[in-house]
């Protein structure tokens, strides 16, 4: 009886110890398995978190930019139309320096849309819809563009100047609301150059006309 009772404790004992020590590489595990866990949860939330800029935008931004387009547009077939038309240098001049300012910005905005998963910009004026000539856009409507197109020399430099001032002052009036409403800050920044560059081009048209 004295040794099976010694064997019963020892059995007993070494029983405790692997359980101790299963314990203990069960906490393990566990530990590092929640570490892992979190590890993985805070590189996605930094994933997350470094959203691309082009990203932030609203509908004033996306209104600007699918606006702006078909604007520029005219512009620059207007642009366009002093060849042959006009032997003026500062008219022709003009002209060239408007076309290379709205081509590239052309581009951007049509970038900008499609970064945004918005439909592709449209160069037909009538794509502005309710922001016909006369509502404060400053766009041509197709009897003016054929107007001018009808004109030459001093009597095409006239209107054209005319016109021109009325396009850029629907120009700046948009980009105003750009600044005011828009989120995103390369198309606010866009919208400060526009207002800055086409006020003193209307500046030099006025005081060619005068």
């Amino acid at each position: 009886m004295h040794v099976t009772s010694r064997t019963f404790t020892v059995l007993t004992a070494a029983a405790i110890g692997v359980g101790v020590l299963a314990g203990c590489s069960d906490d393990g595990s566990s530990t590092s398995m929640e570490g892992h866990s979190m590890g993985s949860s805070s590189t996605q939330s930094g994933s997350s978190q470094a959203a691309d800029p082009a990203a932030d935008f609203t509908d004033a931004d996306v209104m600007f930019a699918s606006m702006m387009y078909p604007h520029h547009a005219q512009a620059v077939e207007m642009a366009a139309m002093v060849d042959g038309r006009t032997t003026n240098p500062d008219v022709v001049a003009l002209a060239g320096e408007i076309a290379n300012a709205q081509k590239p910005e052309m581009d951007q905005l049509t970038s900008w849309l499609s970064a945004w998963g918005q439909p592709a910009p449209s160069a037909d004026a009538s794509s502005m819809g309710s922001m016909d000539h006369g509502s404060g856009s400053g766009m041509m409507t197709s009897q003016d563009m054929d107007s001018l197109m009808s004109l030459s020399g001093a009597e095409f430099d006239r209107q054209w100047l005319t016109m021109m001032i009325e396009h850029h002052q629907g120009a700046v009036e948009m980009a105003e609301k750009e600044i005011a409403d828009g989120s995103n800050d390369d198309a606010v920044t866009m919208a400060r150059t526009i207002v800055e560059t086409q006020n003193a081009e209307i500046s030099r048209m006025q005081q060619l006309l005068s």
